[in-house]
């Protein structure tokens, strides 16, 4: 048998086939080499070769990529110049252990892209799996970009801040050339914004156990960072 049914490497969604293929790996020693060769010598002892086995190999080849990519696996300690020979990763076997912690995976995915600068603090303690310390410098990030984009005073905070610096009547960020409906909508983007995530860490201890739930957050921060650019331009 393979180390994937046929109809698995046939069906399954490419990140659900590379973590099955992680499943049926050994920790210090993989060779893709090998698994692919085994596979094909498999039909020479009686098991029919499926007609399509090229494509099946070749979406096994991806999803041996896709573990490589998320650095679930590497090349290994022990052998590491002979053929290629991988192991499991600490990450990898994080998620072999426990199918949720793939959550940091797709986590890691949503953030893999460049971020506004000042989200550096945030991304750096979402790395080190503090959610709550990363969700919170995030939208203190947007909370003083705002100020700074404003010159309000320090003692206008959180969501007040944020209803003065963008007020449909006479926000200095607001859009003058946005709808009233819509001028609003954004002073209420930004409020909700620092009053669902920032103000809550502010006063007693928040737990984000879900890392998807926090990059999130700090994409939300991104997005109004931009938002908050945008603006300044106008401003400037």
């Amino acid at each position: 048998m393979p180390v994937i049914p046929f109809d698995d490497m046939r069906n399954l969604p490419l990140p659900d086939l590379a973590l099955s293929l992680l499943q049926s790996l050994s920790l210090e020693q993989a060779n893709f080499n090998n698994i692919i060769q085994g596979i094909k010598n498999g039909g020479a002892y009686g098991q029919d070769r499926p007609a399509d086995l090229d494509a099946l190999l070749s979406r096994l080849s991806d999803a041996w990529a896709w573990l490589e990519a998320h650095g679930l696996i590497g090349p290994s300690a022990t052998n590491p110049q002979a053929g290629r020979w991988q192991r499991v990763t600490a990450e990898g076997q994080s998620v072999r252990d426990d199918p949720s912690a793939v959550a940091k995976v797709w986590s890691d995915e949503r953030l893999s892209g460049d971020l506004d600068p000042a989200l550096a603090s945030a991304r750096s303690n979402f790395a080190l799996g503090d959610y709550e310390t990363a969700a919170f410098a995030a939208m203190k990030a947007v909370e003083v970009a705002v100020r700074e984009a404003t010159a309000l005073p320090n003692e206008l905070v959180g969501v007040n801040l944020m209803r003065k610096a963008f007020s449909p009547k006479d926000g200095a960020l607001r859009d003058p050339e946005a709808e009233g409906g819509e001028q609003q909508a954004t002073a209420d983007l930004f409020a909700g914004a620092i009053g669902a995530y920032k103000n809550p860490a502010s006063h007693r201890t928040v737990k984000f156990e879900d890392p998807v739930e926090a990059a999130e957050i700090i994409q939300l921060a991104d997005l109004l960072l931009r938002i908050v650019r945008r603006a300044r331009g106008r401003v400037d």
